[in-house]
């Protein structure tokens, strides 16, 4: 867990942003795929296994994001 913690800390923001706004909003249109797939969660929907998974993809740069904010600093 401490090596996934480093290892996340040494990832660039940079790179950390430009991974959220392609997969983590991919397909841009009609609206964004990970919004879809919380909406579906929201009412329940979120049942077929292809889904889940699609929300895990494209909601984990998010999570990275959150992690990175969330180690603290010196």
């Amino acid at each position: 867990m401490i090596a996934i913690l480093a290892w996340i800390d040494r990832l660039p923001w940079a790179v950390v942003v430009v991974v959220c706004l392609t997969l983590g909003l991919a397909p841009f249109f009609p609206e964004p795929h990970v919004l879809e797939k919380l909406k579906m969660l929201a009412a329940g929907a979120l049942s077929q296994p292809i889904d889940i998974f699609d929300l895990a993809m494209h909601g984990a740069p998010f999570v990275v994001a959150g992690i990175k904010l969330a180690i603290p600093r010196g």
